[in-house]
């Protein structure tokens, strides 16, 4: 086809047609020239057009696909074939065909030959540069008709769609979980296996996958070169960033279809999902707690612990997480931006107002199974469940007085101590708990 183009071209320019008199030939001969101008058979005595008619094309019976050549065809029917005779020494994944084979070993090897020319990144294959490039290019011309979003490729728009729609063909033939998209079902497979071929070359963790070393790379780096827009804060990934931005953006699109919860992300939903769920997969190897999520779990495992690095700048109480040392500072500071907007009551953390937000509804989804008192959170639920319970493994270290919970014990501990924090605005009397100082205040207000 190459070979009569260029022919094409060459017959076709007004130089050599004003030297060609001998005209018997069309280029309507020929399935891939359409410019019908008569060109001359003579006009290359020593050259053998290549032959193109309709009658000389091989077409795949399944997706009607053509070829010019039969072998051509013959290697493009293994798409539709489950064999896979070509199997990779490295990982043992199979391939229908050779060259599909050696494209994947490229995976394996760290030769990256195909360099971006604006920011030097290097690829392995030159269609993943290729596509690449459109990262430097602000042309998106497919857009999605659903949420409006815009992509630079068909195939990422396809791809996109599939967001939209809740056909999961690709099920796990271990655990029967369904996934949109194949190579998250590859991905997937990869939780069932313990073959683990890539390491960090800084802490030796091994890794499934490549992509997730990478990903697990910048954890070693202090570069965060994407930046949101609005509040300036950095991310050392692009998907951290634009999970970001959707925070400071109203619109939710993924609800819930137990408790009609709305979230921004699928992802987000996902993991709230957990919550209407018993399932709990995530258990401590010392105390055999279960929990929803493998971040609750490493969470946990800091109470076995005593490792805590963070310290509060004010109080010097030490924490394990830079999380929870960041929430505790909000303690020692009275900004409260987070306003009840039915009694107007202000909390400085948004999880403590919409906790508070249940108190103005009467939906309660959570119910005891012993009394059948019903909580509108789970963590409420949670907590009551040990009224039913003997278990009390908070000790006092003063008095050795058990409690059933830890908060009831740091209560307690200030009966053993001297210090009153919480001030009367009325009569200036102090208090150890604010329990007490809100009883008092009722006192001035009777």
């Amino acid at each position: 086809v190459d070979q009569t183009e260029e022919i094409h071209a060459e017959i076709c320019s007004p130089n050599h047609r004003s030297q060609t008199e001998d005209i018997d030939l069309k280029c309507t001969s020929y399935k891939y020239l359409v410019c019908n101008k008569p060109f001359s058979s003579r006009s290359y005595p020593s050259r053998q057009l290549p032959v193109l008619s309709n009658t000389n094309f091989f077409k795949c019976s399944v997706c009607n696909n053509s070829f010019s050549q039969k072998s051509s065809l013959n290697t493009h029917l293994f798409v539709h074939s489950k064999e896979k005779h070509f199997k990779c020494s490295v990982c043992n994944k199979s391939f229908s065909t050779k060259s599909t084979l050696n494209t994947h070993l490229l995976v394996h090897s760290n030769e990256k030959h195909f360099k971006c020319s604006i920011c030097n990144k290097s690829f392995t294959l030159k269609g993943n540069l290729n596509t690449h490039l459109l990262v430097h290019s602000n042309e998106k011309h497919f857009k999605c008709s659903v949420c409006n979003k815009t992509f630079s490729q068909k195939s990422t728009l396809k791809r996109h769609l599939l967001v939209h729609s809740n056909e999961k063909h690709f099920k796990c033939s271990i655990c029967n979980k369904s996934f949109t998209w194949k190579d998250n079902l590859n991905t997937h497979l990869l939780v069932h296996s313990n073959e683990k071929h890539f390491k960090c070359s800084v802490c030796n963790k091994l890794f499934s996958q490549k992509s997730n070393l990478n990903t697990h790379l910048l954890v070693h780096s202090n570069e965060k070169h994407f930046k949101c827009s609005v509040c300036n804060k950095s991310f050392s990934k692009k998907c951290s960033l634009i999970t970001h931005l959707l925070v400071h953006s109203n619109e939710k699109h993924f609800k819930c279809s137990v408790c009609n919860k709305s979230f921004s992300t699928k992802s987000t939903l996902n993991t709230h999902l957990l919550v209407h769920s018993n399932e709990k997969h995530f258990k401590c190897s010392i105390c055999n707690k279960s929990f929803t999520w493998k971040a609750n779990l490493n969470n946990h495992l800091l109470v076995h612990t005593n490792e805590k690095h963070f310290k509060c700048s004010v109080c010097n109480k030490l924490f394990s997480q830079k999380t929870n040392l960041n929430t505790h500072l909000l303690v020692h500071s009275n900004e409260k931006h987070f306003k009840c907007s039915i009694c107007n009551k202000s909390f400085s953390k948004k999880c403590n107002l919409n906790t508070h937000l249940l108190v103005h509804s009467n939906e309660k989804h959570f119910k005891c199974s012993v009394c059948n008192k019903s909580f509108s959170q789970k963590s409420t639920l949670n907590r009551h469940l040990l009224v039913h319970s003997n278990e009390k493994h908070s000790k006092c270290s003063v008095c050795n007085k058990l409690f059933s919970r830890k908060s009831d014990l740091h209560t307690h501990l200030h009966v053993h101590s001297n210090e009153k924090h919480f001030k009367c605005s009325v009569c200036n009397k102090l208090f150890s708990r604010k329990s007490n100082l809100n009883r008092h205040l009722l006192r001035h207000n009777d």
